[in-house]
């Protein structure tokens, strides 16, 4: 098997930030910087990160905010030095970070189309062959021929975007981009993007959208305060950044989701909670009151969990995900959503809870996360979660567009 070529190469990548209290010491540690007196506290955006991204891999990063995913970015693309550590980058790179970056605000959109593709590489010739494309992707109209200081933050995306992704990048760093616009640019955002991936580009990018994350990432990292949590498929580092969401990450209860040379490890999230309440048995019900995960499409089936509870709960809130195999969550439902109950459970409490609907979904395999969780004064808490615990096999003689049907009555007749 040939060796796989690297485009980006992170090692041991460090980022520190010195704080001030206040101006008076910024000014003080400038002009006395051999000074033994420190003026400052240092943060750490990045502490020790390596990373890998392969050409023609597209490779996602995840984290809550403040978790270092921008600085990363910034650090590859050039923007920002790091403290300690090296980046390699073997390939033409097109960056769309944060709003304003690498635009002069005082010139026109077209002036601004020549000055990025001058600082990728790109001649003048090259660009005036790419503008139409451009124009066309970026559809701002006359406002191209004025000052980009006096567009919206919506124009300014389409044309950054636009010029990001129609200059044939090498390698494509996106953060936070793929959501701009109105619904039809979202769209077009997407579908240049499958392009992009199709044609075999390396793309990094940032989202919160975990949705886009499961779709086009082949791999995805997992940062937390500056240090890698892990590295794996869609679906593993989901499950993870979502116990890192509401403070129940414990890493020496997960096994080792770090892939060696692109090639993963076979891992599974089953459960975490705080402890009040345990969900001790679950079962999917066909629609004869029979056990049974494998379902015909139209039928109905009920998703039945017990849970008990170890402590008193003030509002307990029981729910279901179905998912499909790339962790895409396709639906689901609560008791808060479906008004069905809102009462307090007491310790000692055992509840069961069925949820009974029609399937539409189509036909394929899907997973079921169950949960308990709720609220304590403003703050989410998870009792107990358990991920894709149970497998769905949804079985159709008729499948339409998308993820479900929707049971078109349809009639043709003479006009």
């Amino acid at each position: 098997m040939a060796e796989r070529e690297v485009a980006i190469q992170v090692t041991d990548l460090v980022k520190e930030y010195k704080l001030y209290a206040n101006n008076r010491d910024r000014v003080a540690d400038a002009f006395s910087p051999k000074s033994r007196k420190h003026r400052f506290t240092e943060k750490r955006a990045l502490n020790h990160v390596d990373m890998t991204v392969y050409k023609g891999e597209t490779v996602g990063i995840i984290g809550t905010n403040g978790s270092g995913k921008s600085t990363i970015l910034k650090i590859i693309t050039g923007v920002l030095s790091p403290t300690s550590g090296t980046v390699q980058v073997n390939g033409r790179i097109s960056a769309l970070l944060e709003l304003g970056a690498g635009f002069n605000m005082e010139y026109n959109g077209i002036d601004n189309i020549y000055l990025n593709g001058t600082m990728i590489g790109f001649s003048e010739d090259e660009i005036k062959e790419k503008l139409p494309a451009i124009l066309e992707f970026a559809d701002i109209g006359d406002y191209i021929y004025q000052p980009v200081k006096t567009y919206s933050s919506g124009m300014f995306m389409r044309l950054a975007f636009a010029v990001a992704i129609n200059i044939d990048p090498e390698i494509l760093i996106v953060d936070e981009a793929l959501s701009v616009g109105d619904v039809f640019f979202q769209a077009k955002c997407y579908r240049k993007f499958e392009e992009f991936k199709k044609n075999g580009r390396t793309v990094l990018f940032v989202s919160h959208d975990l949705s886009s994350i499961s779709k086009y990432c082949d791999r995805v990292v997992v940062l937390n305060q500056g240090d890698k949590l892990g590295e794996g498929s869609p679906k593993e580092m989901i499950d993870i950044y979502k116990q890192v969401l509401v403070g129940q990450y414990n890493a020496d209860e997960t096994t080792d989701r770090t892939q060696k040379n692109g090639e993963s490890s076979e891992v599974k999230v089953l459960d975490y909670g705080s402890g009040k309440a345990k969900i001790t048995s679950y079962d999917i019900k066909d629609d004869k009151g029979i056990s049974n995960s494998t379902i015909l499409k139209g039928s109905t089936c009920t998703i039945i969990m017990e849970v008990e509870f170890f402590e008193d709960v003030k509002a307990p809130i029981f729910a279901f995900t179905i998912k499909n195999k790339y962790g895409v969550e396709i639906t689901g439902t609560n008791t808060m959503f479906e008004k069905a109950f809102l009462e307090p459970c007491k310790k000692g409490d055992k509840k069961k809870i069925t949820f009974r609907q029609r399937v539409d979904l189509q036909g394929g395999e899907y997973l079921i996360s169950l949960g308990c969780t709720g609220y304590e004064g403003n703050d989410f808490t998870v009792y107990h979660r358990l991920y894709d615990v149970m497998g769905l096999t949804v079985v159709s003689s008729k499948n339409s567009v998308g993820y479900y049907d929707m049971n078109s009555e349809v009639k043709v007749t003479d006009a």
